[in-house]
């Protein structure tokens, strides 16, 4: 039962979502001409669930290119219609179009002569009569059983605000490069960082020469705490690698003892200071590999490890 009813609502919702394709229409790319054109910043807002899928389709905008915020028509009411100006374009979200809150800022619009672009199911409403540009969204297709709570339409309302924003988006040319300038923190935002940017350096390497003994390359990568010793030749270039691997396929009596380029795996793999984050993710999965050394024409500038990155 509880099953069928899960499924049943999404079924709706989708039922929904074709009608929204399905009647797409110039209005679409008239918004978005609008909303490309506009000097100033996309302002949205709408009241209740509707007001929720506006602050978060005005994120959606100003995080991939289009600087955007959300006002709240009680706050509009109250002193935040001055954030409204005359180089800005306003979305305002209501299904029936007859939001009594969104009214003040409906009037400002007016006297500021800012575009109104409103989403809404009724055609013929106060607010789609006050509107340079109306997106119709289904009309009677909620989910809920009640026909009261907002599914269907907030849903609608929501998938329509990604439509505009992704369409700006790629208008726009927005790039990952400029995703990471907004984005710069967490893990999203070192996926797109280059590995020369989140690399340890000088120091931090745990590195000695070709003409060491084991004993030493285990107190270095101990220090070191990478898992890992770069092998040196004369002249400073990476020759070879020792990992904790190495150290246990070659374990005997006199191991400490053994030059390190008795064990060492020559011709190690190593990465450009230029290879993105998501690139050596990829490759430590694919090679099995936890550690890079960053080098230039053999040359270690740094290394990376797997928990840099995750």
């Amino acid at each position: 039962m509880n099953l069928k009813t899960g499924i049943d609502v999404i079924d709706i919702e989708i039922k929904s979502l074709e009608l929204l394709k399905k009647n797409l229409s110039k209005s679409f790319n008239d918004a978005v001409e609008l909303l490309y054109k506009t000097k100033g910043k996309i302002i949205v807002s709408g009241i209740g669930k509707s007001g929720h899928i506006a602050s978060k389709i005005s994120s959606t905008f100003s995080s991939i290119g289009s600087p955007s915020f959300f006002i709240h028509p009680s706050e509009a009411n109250h002193g935040d219609l001055g954030m409204i100006t005359k180089k800005d374009s306003v979305i305002l979200i209501s299904n029936s179009g007859e939001t009594l809150e969104l009214s003040n800022i409906i009037l400002h619009c007016k006297k500021l002569c800012v575009p109104i672009v409103s989403i809404t199911s009724e055609k013929e409403s106060t607010l789609a009569k006050k509107s340079k540009i109306i997106l119709e969204i289904p009309k009677g297709v909620e989910a809920c059983p009640l026909e009261l709570a907002p599914t269907s339409s907030t849903t609608c309302t929501l998938v329509l605000g990604d439509a505009l924003a992704l369409t700006l988006l790629k208008k726009r040319k927005f790039t990952s490069k400029d995703f990471l300038e907004l984005h710069p923190g967490g893990k999203l935002g070192k996926m797109l960082l280059k590995v020369g940017d989140i690399m340890k350096k000088k120091t931090m390497l745990p590195l000695i020469y070709e003409n060491q003994k084991v004993s030493e390359a285990i107190l270095e990568m101990t220090s070191k705490g990478e898992g890992c010793v770069g092998i040196l030749s004369n002249k400073g270039l990476l020759k070879g690698i020792i990992t904790d691997g190495d150290l246990r396929r070659h374990m005997s009596s006199d191991l400490l003892k053994k030059k390190v380029t008795e064990i060492m795996t020559r011709n190690p793999k190593t990465l450009s200071i230029e290879t993105s984050v998501t690139d050596a993710l990829k490759l430590m999965n694919k090679q099995s590999i936890t550690n890079y050394f960053i080098t230039k024409n053999m040359k270690p500038l740094g290394i990376i490890h797997l928990h840099d990155i995750i």
